[in-house]
Parts: C-alpha cells; sequence; structure tokens
C-alpha cells in the first residue's frame, strides 16, 4: 500500500467512526486472578493492560507493583470490584463461584482459564490469552520457545536416564505438610526433570505419613521456597516425624524452588524443569 493509499484509509476510517463512538469504547481494563496467568499476561506484552492482580501474582516484578485483590480462591466482590475492571481473567479454581457470578451481573466480561498443570493445558493457556487479548503472534512465539526449552530439556534428561527417587512436600507450617501424588502440578514437573515420584499410587495430595515416608525412601525431598520456609528451613524439615530416616533426610539432599517457578506453569516451565533436573542430579548423587 501506497503512502497516499495509507492515508485515504485512515481517513475513511476517521469518517466511519464519530465522536460518539469513540466514547462508547470504553478502554479495556484487565484483572489477573492467577499468577501463572499474569505472567503470561506479561510474556505477551500486554502488562500494561493490568488494573489489578492476586496474591499469587509474584512475577515479573511490575505485577508487585500493581494493586493486590487478595487470595485468587478467597475472592470478595467488593474488593474486584473497586478496581473497576472490564476483563477478567481467572484461575479455573479461583472463586468461590459467587464471586465471579456477581462479577458477571456487575457488567465485567469473566473469562475462566484451565488451570494448565500439564504441557497440553499450558499451551492452550498461551494460546486462549494471546487471543482474547489480541497478541497471537507472540503466543505463537511463546509456544514455540516452550517448545525449544523442551527439546534442550529432553536432551539432557532422556528417557532412559536413571531416575532418582524424589518426594514432593507441600509444607504450609510444622504441622501442615502432605505429599504430592498424581494429577499434581507437581508430579508432572518431577517427571519432566527426570526424576521418579515415590508418593504411591494415588491423585492429588495426602498428610505426610512417617511410616509412609520412610518406606518411600525418597533420595531427595522438594519443596517450595514458601514451603520450606514455613517449617523453619531444612532444619524445621529434618525435625519432622520420618524426615531425618530416609535417606535425603540423613544426606540434607533437600531441594527448594519459588513457589510460582516451580509449580505456576507459566512461560517459564520448560526453564524450571530443567533448573530442578540439574539440582535432583546433583543433589541426589
Amino acid at each position: 500500500m501506497s503512502a497516499a493509499q495509507a492515508t485515504g484509509a485512515l481517513l475513511t476510517l476517521a469518517i466511519a467512526l464519530s465522536p460518539a463512538d469513540v466514547a462508547a469504547a470504553p478502554p479495556e481494563r484487565w484483572m489477573s486472578l492467577g499468577g501463572a496467568i499474569t505472567e503470561t499476561v506479561f510474556a505477551l506484552g500486554a502488562g500494561a493492560t493490568l488494573v489489578a492482580v492476586d496474591d499469587t501474582s509474584t512475577f515479573p516484578e511490575q505485577a508487585q507493583a500493581l494493586p493486590h485483590v487478595g487470595y485468587y480462591r478467597q475472592l470478595a466482590t467488593e474488593g474486584l470490584l473497586a478496581q473497576a475492571p472490564t476483563d477478567v481473567l481467572a484461575d479455573a479454581k479461583a472463586g468461590p463461584a459467587v464471586v465471579l457470578e456477581q462479577l458477571r451481573a456487575a457488567g465485567v466480561r469473566v473469562h475462566v482459564l484451565g488451570t494448565g498443570d500439564d504441557l497440553e493445558g499450558l499451551r492452550a493457556r498461551i494460546v486462549v490469552l494471546g487471543k482474547l487479548m489480541r497478541r497471537e503472534a507472540r503466543a505463537a512465539e511463546l509456544v514455540r520457545t516452550l517448545d525449544e526449552d523442551l527439546v534442550k530439556l529432553r536432551a539432557e534428561v532422556p528417557a532412559t536416564a536413571p531416575r532418582v527417587r524424589v518426594l514432593f512436600v507441600m509444607a504450609r507450617g510444622a504441622g501442615a505438610l502432605s505429599v504430592a501424588g498424581r494429577e499434581t502440578a507437581a508430579h508432572t514437573m518431577l517427571t519432566l526433570a527426570g526424576g521418579q515420584s515415590v508418593s504411591g499410587d494415588y491423585t492429588g495430595y495426602r498428610p505426610l505419613s512417617a511410616e509412609a515416608l520412610v518406606a518411600a525412601a525418597p533420595e531427595v525431598i522438594v519443596l517450595t521456597t514458601t514451603g520450606l520456609a514455613s517449617v523453619g528451613g531444612l532444619h524445621g524439615l529434618l525435625a519432622a516425624p520420618g524426615v531425618a530416616l530416609t535417606p535425603a533426610g540423613k544426606a540434607r539432599r533437600v531441594v527448594a524452588l519459588d513457589d510460582l517457578y516451580l509449580l505456576g506453569f507459566g512461560p517459564r516451565t520448560a526453564r524450571a524443569a530443567l533448573e530442578l533436573a540439574r539440582a535432583l542430579r546433583s543433589t541426589g548423587r
């Protein structure tokens, strides 16, 4: 298109849009309820459209400077509406459900996204967010980068490599320890990183049992950094029933990574899995 043609096209558009039309289209004000969603929005280059986020939105640093509306599973309608969002991006676990319904009743567009706790879910969430925020090309780039990082991960951790016996412990204080079974983000990450989860053949999380822990005999125990801090660090973890009697406890083989980085399943997931794989190999020796 020539410069003259481009100018003509712009003039045609300007004539088609009356001042009333322009005034009727308010600026988008997006709210993100989920740390991985927030991370992805920024990775898409749309962070400037966010007016508020939830408390799990800790990455990138710019997200921490935005107004926070509480934990995404324990939301209050008044606090959300106070930020005057036009659109809300909500994790599938966000709630209570009645709050999301009240937002819709108030005229807010609520987009509920899948949890993305596996690679296919992660890819799908990136693509959906790209479409919603009109960043399809950038979303495709993020998916390509993710797949490239996964190729690097598989080259470094081939399927035939020996598997480290590992257990993920979810800690919310010394008296609130549980272990991750199948169909959890933690189990997926341990598998991606070349670990053999020894939690047992069950889904979700179960309370930590000293007897089961000793019988599982993990070589490495993995936690989030917040979880490890909640039990008083390594010393506090080793004081938990059964931990000191495992191979991991005896050798003090404990790995802790940032909560969102390890379990969020955002654009950095493949890099987090690679970092975890390297930590498992070095710690599990």
